[in-house]
């Protein structure tokens, strides 16, 4: 982290985008800690950052687990019963949105398209797409992963 913030060395706030988005990519997600260096360096209160950082849904406040599950929620997904299969992973895993099991093995994400509609509904593991999934299937693919 301290090298991504010595590339910006007389950064202001218009520089907070991209740090944040560096800092993600080379860690994974946000961390309090982090958010409060990075307002440190940019002479910002905390708050402002994580103002932000929550506006935007590309920044995570947790790291992704293992495996990082994306749920489909376009258009054809959402038709073709991507809520259900939203409902059982979060009764399996026992997690919500943008949270991950307490073991680090799973986290799960809605995305509004992943661009797969012919597969619909659709769910990437690790970029991995599962085509035409429903409650039951993502009950095998979740047992499988766990082994």
């Amino acid at each position: 982290m301290e090298k991504i913030l010595k590339k910006y060395k007389h950064a202001s706030r218009d520089n907070l985008i991209p740090i944040l988005q560096e800092v993600q990519d080379k860690e994974g997600f946000l961390s309090e800690k982090m958010l409060v260096k990075i307002g440190k360096h940019l002479k910002l209160p905390v708050s402002k950052i994580y103002g932000v950082a929550t506006f935007y849904n590309q920044f995570r406040f947790q790291p992704k687990g293992k495996y990082h599950i994306q749920v489909c929620r376009g258009t054809a997904c959402h038709v073709l019963g991507s809520a259900s299969v939203m409902q059982e992973l979060k009764k399996i895993l026992k997690i919500k949105n943008d949270e991950t099991t307490r073991d680090g093995l799973f986290s799960l994400e809605i995305v509004a398209c992943i661009g797969a509609c012919g597969l619909a509904p659709v769910i990437a593991i690790n970029g991995e797409f599962h085509a035409k999934v429903s409650s039951e299937s993502i009950k095998k693919i979740i047992k499988n992963l766990k082994k």
